[in-house]
């Protein structure tokens, strides 16, 4: 079983804001509790490139003036750094290009150079893959409406935005994360916020508007601590607490889903931590019962399919993910890599465009899994979650990607296993 306490690192989607909103804004602000790992160390290194200075913890910001990098900017495996960073250069008056390794060169770009380029950043070349090559400096705010609800994509989008003359109105079809909008709001740019009785959510900001820096502490990813949550639930005889998690509401489907199936899940200590709601979470074995997910729920939990898919196996009965298309794009296709999981345990499943069923078996014996996780760090994690039940060795080929986001996963895994 797994026992015991444990902290894990900070909100890898805080930690890239918090230096690039800080980065661009007015004054210094002291920031802690940031993921070290090298997706966040991509956006850290490239802000470098354009003139931001860091300091033991301390940013100083640009006032919206940063440097033209001298080199191609290189975002490692980082989508969230090569998405953000198109949206600050779409603002600046020079030309960049960036680029990323080879699972980054793979993924889609035109979400988020396309309402770029009809805002005014102009784009050589491709636009559908890296590298991109951007020429900001003219951005004129209006209204864009995204298909797709992509916490990176507004982000990208209000980022320009916020150095762009007018009011922008971005509707998106359902809220994605909002930790930009938190972010902001509390630097005092000024920004308002509706739902549509579509469940679409809208943002309008004008521009130009200079951020004031904030000092930041950075709580636990809840995307991370789901792999511990799950484990929680599926390893007999488990009783573990992640400590300072962030519990923001746009992030907390992956709760939502598990308190759905039955699983023991309690949030003690909740607080408020520089704008964003923070709680221990405590995760005890238990039975489990299938779940649901779609719609609107699917961008509160998107990054977390993969391990839930994990707990879907454990369930008694069929659990069903719908409306999920957003797996595709990721660091693989997630439908297919999941369910690559699901069938080395010896699970059933099916396999459809926008999402797949799972039937579970938790009364049968499954067998520990050997997959081949790719460039995909979150496939890679719920493939050890899928074998910490089981009896056998369990292979992990490309286990190294794990380092892109959660570089202690095995250590503070360990922690719990003594």
């Amino acid at each position: 079983p797994l026992q015991g306490c444990i902290r894990i690192p900070g909100d890898k989607s805080i930690s890239h804001r918090a230096l690039i909103l800080n980065a661009m804004a007015r004054g210094e602000a002291a920031v802690s509790g940031i993921l070290d790992s090298e997706d966040v160390r991509s956006t850290a290194r490239c802000l470098a490139q354009m003139g931001a200075a860091f300091s033991e913890g301390t940013i100083s910001g640009r006032e919206m003036a940063l440097d033209a990098p001298s080199a191609v900017l290189d975002c490692g495996n980082s989508g969230t750094t090569i998405r953000l960073l198109l949206g600050v250069i779409a603002g600046q008056d020079f030309t960049a290009q960036l680029t990323g390794d080879a699972s980054l060169r793979t993924r889609p770009m035109a979400r988020v150079t396309t309402p770029l380029a009809r805002l005014g950043a102009a784009f050589k070349g491709d636009k559908e893959r890296a590298p991109l090559t951007i020429t900001g400096g003219h951005i004129s705010n209006g209204i864009i409406v995204s298909t797709v609800a992509s916490a990176q994509v507004k982000t990208a989008v209000m980022l320009a935005a916020i150095q762009g003359e007018g009011t922008l109105r971005y509707t998106e079809p359902a809220l994605s994360r909002d930790h930009t909008e938190r972010m902001l709001s509390a630097m005092g740019v000024e920004l308002e916020r509706s739902r549509g009785v579509d469940g679409s959510h809208t943002i309008e900001v004008r521009g130009p508007q200079v951020p004031e820096a904030i000092d930041v502490n950075v709580p636990g990813e809840i995307s991370s601590a789901a792999f511990f949550l799950v484990a929680g639930c599926i390893v007999p005889g488990s009783d573990i607490v992640v400590e300072h998690v962030g519990v923001n509401p746009s992030r907390t489907g992956v709760i939502d889903v598990l308190k759905s199936m039955g699983a023991d899940i309690t949030l003690t200590n909740e607080r408020t931590v520089g704008g964003e709601p923070v709680a221990d979470i405590r995760a005890r074995y238990g039975s489990l019962r299938p779940a649901r997910i779609e719609g609107d729920l699917v961008p509160r939990l998107v990054d977390e399919i993969p391990v839930l898919a994990v707990a879907m196996a454990h369930a008694n009965g069929e659990s069903t993910v719908k409306d999920a298309e957003e797996l595709r794009v990721k660091e693989s296709d997630r439908v297919t890599t999941t369910l690559n999981i699901l069938a080395s345990l010896g699970v059933e499943t099916t396999e459809q465009p926008d999402g797949f069923t799972v039937s579970g078996r938790p009364a049968e014996p499954m067998t520990p899994p050997s997959v081949d996780a790719g460039l995909d760090h979150r496939i890679a994690m719920a493939s050890v979650v899928a074998g910490l039940p089981l009896s056998g060795e369990t292979v992990v080929r490309g286990a190294d990607a794990i380092n892109s986001s959660f570089p202690t996963f095995s250590k503070l895994l360990d922690t719990l296993r003594d």
